[in-house]
This record gives structure tokens, sequence and C-alpha cells, in this order.
């Protein structure tokens, strides 16, 4: 493959091999999700798919770069080993670059694509509910306040950022769902994660 022009199905294969399970996963929820939230809303559904399967790559082990953001180095790894062998116009790099590295919660810079927009809602939406809390706690530590502490931050650090309008009505039933099954977990726990 070194050298030759890479396919989606390309880049899926190389993201179930160094992002194990968890990212092929999380990659077919977002799209689920922004076929759910992009109404009205064009967008190169191409070049959207390409940075949903890439947008993490920074954060697997292969790439990893001790402090250096994920969302960055997944933009460095994309741009410096993957861009040159898709075949996109110069206009759709600069798309996949954006989205790719502003996909991040934490990231407060505006997009200028829709489909930077729409990765980031639903990116954003899928820390949110029942997968929002289970994708948490599945990443440990085996500490139930770590855990408890870490969704909290993320509910109040997305609530409120959402813009468009179908990700906004998800997002309220993920957090009302979020909310009861964290007071079930306090409850269960006597107070004591």
């Amino acid at each position: 493959m070194l050298g030759t022009q890479l396919t989606l199905d390309d880049i899926i294969q190389m993201t179930r091999q160094a992002g194990e399970n968890w990212a092929v996963a999380h990659a077919k929820r977002l799209l689920e999700l922004i076929k759910q939230i992009s109404v009205d809303l064009p967008y190169d559904c191409h070049v959207l798919e390409l940075a949903i399967y890439m947008h993490d790559w920074g954060a697997f082990p292969q790439y990893i770069q001790k402090q250096v953001e994920h969302a960055v180095r997944s933009r460095q790894v994309v741009e410096m080993q993957i861009l040159p062998r898709l075949d996109l116009t110069a206009a759709q790099k600069t798309i996949l670059l954006e989205a790719i590295e502003l996909h991040d919660y934490r990231d407060t810079r505006p997009t200028t694509s829709n489909e930077a927009l729409l990765l980031r809602e639903a990116d954003m939406l899928d820390f949110l509910g029942m997968i929002g809390i289970a994708r948490d706690f599945a990443r440990g530590p085996r500490d139930l306040e770590a855990c408890y502490r870490r969704v909290l931050d993320r509910r109040y650090g997305i609530e409120g950022r959402l813009t468009l309008p179908c990700a906004q009505k998800i997002a309220q039933v993920r957090f009302e769902r979020m909310e009861q099954a964290l007071q079930w977990l306090l409850e269960e726990s006597f107070g004591h994660l």
C-alpha cells in the first residue's frame, strides 16, 4: 500500500488496526449522529467520512506524542502521512484537516466548514448520555469517583456549546439520561464512590 492512493476502506482498516475496536465503533456512531443533525446542511460526505475515521489517530498508541493535544497530533499525522495519498482537491484537503484539528469539544475556535461543525457536534454528542458515561467508565481508571468527576467535567464542558438545532435536541435527551444515571450511581454507592 505504500505510495499508492488510499481509499476510505483503507482508512477504515488502518483505523481498526491502529485504534482497536473502539475507534471504528466510535466512528460508526458519529456517522449515525451526523445523519440526524445535518438536516438541510450541505457537506462533502467523502471528506467528512475520512475525517471521522482519522480524527482520533493522535490518541492511538502508535501516533500519540507527549504534550501534543490529540486533535493537533491527528492533523499532523494525516497531513504528513495520509494526505499525499488521498485523491482530494486542495479545497477538500483544507476541509479535512480543519475538521480533524477542530473536532475536540474543548477547542473553542470557530469552524469554517460544515464538515468541521458536524464532526465537532457529533463528537460532543457521543460524550453525552449513556454512551458518554459508558465511554468514560470503560476508559478507567478503576476508580468510580474519578470516572464520575470526568463524566461531570465533560458534561459541563459541552453544555451550551452545541449550535445545530437537531444536535441541541439530542443533547437535551442525553443530558436528562445522564442526570438520571448519575443519580442512580450516587444512590447505589451510598455516596461512597
